[in-house]
């Protein structure tokens, strides 16, 4: 995995997938009362191609997901979903009027067609004067309404979400993390929840696999970090007894080189930090060595800092990380 700031994630990418492989789950979760009145025992449709000839001309450096879809309702009538995500900027001034924009160039396009406009922001503080579209003068005037999903207010949710079957819940789990969440440990702690509640919940194979991916793709944490996730996962597997993750091709290829490098850099470090022991202390005890031997990064690096000032091996090791 390559590493990035939090704020050079790429939320795109995850949301399309995950939109594409989860639409009805997405619609369920989201938007319950659209869910209801459409016919899934019909295939959905993704109209990508139908869709370029609106934003074909949207730069190559948008924080945002557009996805339209062909769907049916329960009376027989075919109904074109637009939905927008907005992932990581805030909704600008034009954002109601962009959505309109959108909706009447599709109808320009496809005059027969019903379309349907959804919005979901990700990262935006206060939608109140988001949702509506207004033109109006000398007794002209033009409304255009549609929905807004606003999942910052599902922040007080995690509880909920946790408890919530519906695969999608995951994927907002883990956006509001990304958003919310800037220290690495803490980042860490609820990733590996994450994790851990795809096996809990009983999944199949597929599904853990694809949901893996998601969060693994939102949360992204530095390599020593990384490394320890992974291991939880092998332990996890190993006691549930489902070699999913794991045994993922794909995962192991990717993980596997930042995997190695840090297992090297602390084999590197500890053989360091062990001369420095026996220039100051003299002998080296074995149970010394082992606890080096086995220490990860974060540990070794505290360590170092700390070999100056301390006289002893129990002072050394009073506040280490766990």
């Amino acid at each position: 995995m390559t590493e990035k700031n939090s704020a050079d994630n790429d939320f795109d990418s995850p949301w399309k997938e995950a939109l594409e492989v989860y639409f009805p789950q997405f619609m369920q979760l989201l938007f319950p009362k659209a869910y209801a009145e459409i016919d899934w025992s019909r295939k959905h449709e993704f109209l990508d191609t139908e869709l370029q000839k609106i934003v074909r001309d949207a730069d190559s450096g948008r924080t945002h997901t557009d996805k339209l879809v062909k769907v049916y309702t329960l009376s027989g009538e075919e109904t074109w979903v637009l939905i927008h995500v907005e992932i990581q900027g805030k909704a600008g001034k034009g954002f109601n009027k962009r959505m309109y924009h959108y909706n009447y160039r599709l109808l320009d396009y496809y005059p027969d067609r019903k379309i349907i406009s959804f919005a979901v922001l990700t990262n935006q503080r206060n939608c109140q004067s988001l949702g509506c579209y207004k033109n109006e003068l000398w007794g002209m005037k033009l409304r255009f309404d549609f929905p807004v999903i606003n999942l910052q207010n599902w922040r007080d949710k995690f509880a909920e979400l946790e408890a919530n079957p519906n695969p999608f819940s995951l994927v907002i789990l883990a956006q509001l993390i990304a958003h919310n969440t800037e220290d690495n440990q803490q980042k860490f702690n609820h990733k590996f929840q994450l994790i851990r509640l795809l096996y809990q919940r009983g999944y199949e194979k597929q599904d853990v696999l694809e949901l893996f991916r998601f969060i693994d793709w939102m949360l992204l944490l530095p390599k020593e970090l990384e490394l320890q996730i992974n291991d939880e996962i092998i332990r996890i597997e190993t006691e549930t007894k489902m070699a999913y993750v794991t045994s993922f091709e794909r995962f192991a290829i990717e993980k596997g080189e930042a995997i190695g490098e840090v297992r090297g850099e602390a084999k590197g470090e500890a053989k360091t930090l062990l001369k420095l022991f026996k220039l100051k202390f003299g002998l080296v005890p074995d149970w010394v060595e082992e606890k080096v031997n086995s220490a990860t990064v974060v540990q070794l690096d505290l360590w170092v800092e700390r070999i100056l000032t301390a006289e002893s091996f129990d002072s050394l090791f009073e506040k280490e990380i766990k």
